[in-house]
């Protein structure tokens, strides 16, 4: 099983490579301003915000979900192609996309700490950084068109698509029953861990200038995009070296790294806001990955493992409210704060950052109270 998770890892997130790092500048070529490039790549997190709510009502993250979910990726990323050129069509299936990615993450998530364990996590999801890296290096190479970007979104959904479904296939005949938010048992809320939440909201809307706009304003600034990739690569780089090495550091307390990750992504965003022409520091920034991404993914969803009974669910909220809710509220945002005020952009994700810190340290005080 193993293997088959680190595969899917691998172009699970080769596809959010493609969708990263080249989707809003293939967006740019095609002649988008960033505030119609910040809707269109808004439209996918929100999508991931609502979903979770559907499974409080009696829904569930299973197999049948779980394969209609790799179907609705790949549809929506061969969707891509005839609709480029056209504002709402493409709005629509990068919504189409978003509800399959919304949903494939939290389920593969649950199975790989349940088989493997957040010590050696790490030492499988690297394999996910592994694609995001190789996929930056070679598109670059090629993207002479918009269209061809397209094809290799194409390409890598097809191929999430196949390892998703054989870990689907064989996790349907294994032993796991995830419990049911309904049954009594579960005791799933929000309410009871509103600070953690906060901050999983308020750390995702600081990425937004990065993610959706962080290639884009590299080269605007000068830097060219053989660069810029390399720049990506190196994030990736040091966050495959923290996968594999943050295992110690989780035996720690889990809380407490939430917000020191959160004050180092704070650190970061500041860094290219008053740097943004320096290779040097732009490199130093990336270095951070390790801690703003790689740290705190895992930091966050092992937290969330042992506060929920309701597992897949509690992972699903994870990925909604961070990655979705505040994931469109930070490419929105980011989309006018770049169009109007450049210079300000990753000032906001910096104080975007500060306030999640702020919440997790609320909130390892109401866990940790002596610590």
């Amino acid at each position: 099983m193993a293997v088959l998770i680190a595969s899917f890892y691998f172009f699970y997130f080769a596809l959010i490579g493609v969708h990263v790092i080249f989707v809003p500048k293939i967006l740019s070529m095609v002649g988008y301003v960033p505030s119609d490039i910040g809707l269109i790549l808004a439209s996918a997190p929100l999508v991931r915000f609502a979903i979770p709510f559907l499974f409080l009502k009696g829904f569930q993250l299973d197999q049948k979900t779980f394969f209609s979910a790799l179907a609705l990726m790949t549809l929506g990323a061969i969707g891509f192609y005839p609709a480029l050129d056209f504002f709402w069509p493409l709005l629509l299936v990068n919504i189409l996309f978003g509800i399959g990615i919304a949903l494939i993450l939290p389920f593969i998530e649950v199975i790989a700490l349940e088989h493997i364990g957040k010590e050696r996590y790490g030492k499988i999801r690297l394999f996910g950084s592994f694609g995001f890296i190789a996929i930056a290096l070679i598109l670059v190479k090629y993207l002479s068109t918009p269209h061809i970007g397209i094809v290799f979104l194409i390409a890598m959904a097809s191929m999430t698509l196949f390892f998703g479904a054989w870990i689907g296939q064989k996790e349907h005949h294994s032993r796991h029953h995830d419990c049911n938010a309904l049954e009594d048992e579960c005791g799933f809320s929000i309410r009871n861990h509103i600070p953690l939440w906060i901050g999983f909201f308020m750390m995702q809307v600081s990425f937004g200038p990065f993610y959706n706009f962080f290639t884009i304003y590299a080269t605007d600034h000068g830097v060219s995009l053989d660069t810029t990739v390399w720049l990506w690569s190196f994030g990736v780089i040091a966050e495959i070296i923290m996968f594999y090495y943050q295992g110690k550091l989780l035996k720690n307390n889990l809380h407490a790294l939430l917000w020191i990750t959160a004050a180092v992504t704070s650190l970061r965003w500041i860094l290219v806001a008053l740097f943004p022409s320096s290779l040097f520091v732009l490199f130093a920034s990336q270095s951070l990955h390790a801690f703003s991404f790689a740290l705190f993914h895992t930091a966050a969803i092992s937290v969330l493992f042992s506060l929920y009974k309701a597992r897949r669910l509690a992972q699903q909220f994870f990925f909604g409210i961070s990655y979705g809710l505040g994931g469109f509220i930070g490419a929105i945002g980011a989309g006018f704060v770049y169009q109007y005020a450049p210079s300000t952009l990753f000032i906001a994700g910096s104080i975007a950052a500060a306030g999640a810190t702020i919440a997790f340290v609320l909130n390892n005080r109401v866990n940790h109270p002596h610590v």
